[in-house]
């Protein structure tokens, strides 16, 4: 029961994910997407480090930068990199391998032979992200950047190693980072990497008006503290899997807030669509479940013989 409290709680934080596109091109300056991240990444890190007053041990900022590099400074650049060469749909559709990547990793590193069901329910999600994003993208006769859409791959590949070893990493520690300083110093030092970017290839920022003050309050503390904190610990409960496949709800949440704020329509093959990629998460969650239920009852059977 509680898997599924907190898978439920976990899946908030890709639909706040989801919300930042429309808070993107409605409050916030365009033009400045390193500049951006770094607004998003860095004041909510130094707010969460400051909450925890932990400053990690020495054998532990080896695998925080390196998960900072993976989960912010690469994702993030990459992600961006594809946004301004692809259309978004087509980059959400290439980010949906992520479960794939997670699950590639489980079973090269830790020997777990993913389940059918878990591939087919991964499988599904791509193709229906394919007909809720792709046909409606062709009928518009968009054309198809191959750098861009290198860049998405890469992003998902960054984002699944990123997920995979922040389940992982904890258990080649000598102590339990508390959530707060895991989420936060990966944050801090996300920003930090994301910095010089910043610097180096985006314009000033315009002056400042109350919409943009809004939108990046709410992106920096709902769309990435909030999220981010929600996330880690659900990637400290939950199977990586599972997590992993949660993450395509974050372009499910912005297509049906464009829907229902934007007015933006979904039919036809767009939301049969929609509704294999939901029913897709679903079935994840459900082979996960699964699978933990029949390794205990494995587990319990074979104390039962030892003690018989």
């Amino acid at each position: 029961m509680k898997s599924v409290l907190w898978t439920v709680l976990t899946a908030i934080a890709p639909i706040l994910w989801g919300s930042t596109y429309i808070v993107t091109t409605e409050f916030l300056p365009q033009g400045t997407p390193f500049t951006t991240a770094v607004i998003r990444c860095l004041p909510a890190g130094i707010i969460l480090i400051v909450m925890s007053r932990y400053l990690p041990a020495r054998t532990e900022w080896t695998s925080l930068l390196q998960l900072s590099f993976f989960n912010f400074a690469c994702f993030q650049g990459l992600l961006f990199m594809a946004a301004y060469r692809l259309p978004g749909g087509l980059a959400a559709v290439i980010g949906a391998v992520q479960p794939f990547i997670v699950l590639g990793l489980s079973w090269l590193v830790l020997k777990h032979k993913p389940s059918a069901l878990t591939l087919f329910a991964c499988m599904g999600a791509i193709f229906g992200m394919a007909l809720l994003i792709l046909v409606p993208l062709k009928n518009q006769g968009v054309q198809w950047d191959e750098i861009g859409m290198l860049a998405a791959f890469l992003g998902a590949v960054s984002m699944g190693f990123g997920t995979f070893y922040s389940k992982h990493w904890q258990a080649l520690q000598s102590s339990q980072t508390p959530i707060l300083a895991f989420t936060g110093w990966q944050l801090a030092l996300g920003g930090i990497m994301l910095l010089p970017f910043s610097l180096v290839l985006d314009p000033d920022l315009p002056p400042l008006t109350l919409n943009h003050v809004v939108g990046f309050s709410y992106l920096a503390l709902g769309g990435t503290l909030i999220a981010y904190l929600i996330w880690f610990i659900g990637v400290r409960l939950l199977n990586s899997a599972s997590v992993s496949a949660l993450g395509i709800l974050s372009p499910i949440s912005a297509i049906v807030l464009g829907w229902i704020v934007l007015g933006q329509a979904i039919e036809g093959w767009a939301l049969v669509g929609l509704i294999i990629v939901i029913s897709s998460i679903f079935l994840v969650q459900f082979s996960q479940a699964r699978s933990r239920f029949l390794n205990v009852k494995s587990t319990i059977v074979q104390t039962q013989e030892k003690t018989v």
